[in-house]
């Protein structure tokens, strides 16, 4: 084990305790309730929700994970999407969705689908959504725990543990008055650590002229063999950004609905202004030779074994630019600057997850006479819950950018199309609903993920064994899943409204119910109740 590096840790601490005083401080203006816990009393003005919006998608997994794939000679820039997929998807969100859910003043994006699909509905809707954020949270503590390995030369198991006790911690204090304050310095600290560590690391004399890329060391190429991959993944990263707590949290956390629309706009241009340092990060480690560093330890043997010597994980690039390519002082400001950037990350996805836990599942499903003080302290306990899980996740999956970009699957395959219908279209219901979750959930578990140990049943057009899936399938599940949804609702719609379907058979209650609430006057005036009735809506 190499020895422990004090000034690096020195740096860590200085900055977990700036990120902890500033927490501790947000929360003293929390009151209790509720709506000040998981919303911070939608008080939350353009600038901070500006810079907690864009530092919320700016953390760990999107600096640390854009910088390992431009490293990585087998993708390099060309599959660099999340930065540009990420961006779009706040376009997207800001633009679609943002003023209406704010206009109905939700709690939590699962709460139009149980007003409108059933407490129970949206209960199976809360799987892919806690999913997505548990993956998101892992993804951002693998990235803390890689750069505390580097520095401190501890293991990564202890690392990623310590780690998200520490970002738990303010979580259950401050609830989101403590995750957005707490998110602007986050950024400060990222763009400060990470600009002025660049020039230094530029003119190392280890590291070659980065705009000679003639051998593709970062820009990478582009290969019409993966041209379906490389679509499949830019629409995931671009829709699949939509359908988070994480990003409605803070849309819904807003003073008013244009500003909520504002700030998802202004985001996008900072998630895609905040790039530019992980891609440069991730040039300078593919054009340097590391033979010519301090990491490097000559052999003692037999001199074949020299490239063994330099060989490290490609996740932990970003610490290893700032720790042996700069001077001291600026790793000191660097290192510490991501750490805890990349801890306050967590604590947005943590929370988010817990909030709908705590209001969707526990107090509308199984307490719904639950005070509000109740649920304050079920979501904290959730809190502790869906830590463990990421941390989990974390220390099982091995590259920051696979875990990262497989938070984005379930929630782009399931809940963007269900989103859409339960926005736009009004004559979707519960029985479609539950057709497209199913037909969405089985086409993607359906092709496998090698990364996670998920075998596939079904082989897409071009796959191969070595290649694995090569067709859009993310897409197509996605797809079938919206078309399933909308030709499912309007057909059984059709069948009750004429009642070639017997209204007795509605078990799921979406037409039926309407009916039985008719006055007796309206039910025997000759004309079929259903038609007059809102359709949709569901007890499941």
């Amino acid at each position: 084990m190499a020895d422990i590096n004090i000034v690096g840790v020195v740096a860590i601490v200085v900055f977990y305790l700036l990120i902890l005083v500033v927490g501790l401080w947000a929360a003293r203006r929390r009151k209790e309730g509720e709506e000040e816990a998981m919303l911070a009393g939608r008080s939350i003005g353009l600038f901070v929700g500006t810079f907690t919006m864009t530092a919320t998608w700016v953390g760990g997994g999107y600096i640390n994970g854009t910088a390992e794939v431009v490293y990585d000679t087998a993708q390099g820039l060309v599959w660099a999407q999340a930065p540009w997929g990420y961006a779009l998807s706040l376009l997207i969100g800001g633009l679609a969705f943002a003023k209406i859910m704010r206009k109905k003043e939700y709690f939590t994006m699962l709460d139009p689908f149980q007003e409108k699909y059933g407490l129970r509905m949206g209960g199976l809707l809360y799987i892919p959504a806690l999913l997505g954020e548990i993956f998101w949270s892992a993804a951002i503590l693998a990235a803390l725990g890689a750069t505390i390995s580097v520095v401190i030369s501890l293991d990564r198991v202890p690392s990623v543990i310590a780690s998200a006790c520490i970002a738990i911690f303010y979580t259950l204090i401050g609830g989101l008055y403590s995750v957005a304050y707490t998110d602007v310095i986050q950024l400060i600290c990222i763009f400060i650590g990470l600009w002025i560590s660049i020039p230094f690391a530029l003119t190392n004399s280890a590291v070659s002229d980065i705009a000679d890329d003639s051998g593709k060391r970062w820009t990478g190429e582009w290969s019409t063999k993966f041209v379906g991959v490389w679509i499949d993944y830019a629409l995931l990263l671009t829709f699949g950004g939509v359908p988070w707590q994480v990003y409605f949290q803070r849309v819904l956390s807003c003073k008013t609905a244009r500003k909520a629309q504002g700030l998802s706009v202004t985001a996008a241009f900072g998630c895609i202004l905040m790039a530019v340092p992980a891609v440069l990060i991730g040039a300078i480690g593919a054009s340097t030779d590391w033979t010519k560093t301090d990491f490097y330890t000559p052999p003692s043997g037999n001199i074949t074994n020299q490239t063994a010597s330099v060989e490290f994980d490609k996740s932990l690039i970003l610490p290893m630019v700032l720790q042996y390519l700069t001077p001291t002082a600026v790793s000191f400001v660097g290192l510490g600057a991501v750490s805890a950037a990349v801890m306050s990350s967590a604590d947005s996805s943590i929370l988010s997850a817990s909030s709908m836990f705590s209001r969707n599942i526990y107090k509308l499903i199984f307490r719904q006479k639950a005070s509000e003080k109740e649920v304050v302290w079920v979501m904290r306990f959730a809190i502790f819950g869906v830590g463990a899980a990421a941390t989990a996740m974390a220390l099982l999956v091995d590259s920051i950018y696979t875990l990262w970009a497989l938070c984005s699957d379930l929630v782009y395959v399931i809940l963007f199309p269900q989103l859409c219908c339960v926005v736009y279209l009004q004559g979707t219901n519960t029985y479609g609903s539950f057709m497209g979750y199913i037909v969405g959930l089985v086409l993607r578990i359906g092709g496998g993920e090698k990364s996670i140990g998920l075998p596939l049943f079904i082989e897409y057009p071009y796959y191969n064994k070595d290649d694995g899936q090569l067709f859009p399938f993310r897409t197509l599940a996605m797809i079938a899943s919206f078309v399933t949804i909308v030709v499912v609702s309007y057909l059984l719609k059709f069948l009750f409204e004429r009642e070639i379907i017997p209204l007795k058979l509605d078990f799921l209650h979406c037409f039926r119910k309407y009916e039985l609430e008719k006055p007796e006057k309206e039910k025997n005036d000759g004309y079929p109740m259903v038609k007059r009735g809102r359709s949709g809506s569901s007890e499941l």
